[in-house]
């Protein structure tokens, strides 16, 4: 079973950068990809991008697009997202999971992102 972990959350004035990380635990990592989500106060899970692990195809988010770049980093089993011009409703918590090509599996604990305007 792999095991993901989020970092790299803080607090940020509109208008800065964070790049969160999403680490993989685990002998052999090789899925078909992975995904960003975020989860704001009161709000639903919202989808933020993904990128296929070998090939490095990505899509986003029409919300983050321009904004956001996902990358991921094969000796090191993690997932990147660069996140700039942030807005404080980008503010939420950002999680990591396994795309399998169909459904998302193996959900990171989450790290917190505030916005401050």
């Amino acid at each position: 079973q792999v095991q993901l972990v989020e970092s790299g959350g803080g607090l940020v004035q509109a208008g800065g950068s964070l790049r969160l990380s999403c680490a993989a635990a685990g002998r052999t990592f090789s899925p078909f990809g992975m995904g960003w989500f975020r989860q704001a106060p009161g709000a639903e899970r919202e989808f933020v991008g993904r990128i296929t692990w070998s090939g490095g195809v990505t899509n986003y988010a029409d919300s983050v697009k321009g904004r956001f770049t996902i990358s991921r980093d094969f000796a090191k089993k993690t997932m990147y997202l660069q996140m700039n011009s942030l807005q404080p409703e980008d503010t939420a918590v950002y999680s990591c999971a396994i795309y399998t090509g169909y459904n998302y599996n193996n959900w990171g604990q989450g790290t917190q992102v505030t916005v401050s305007s």
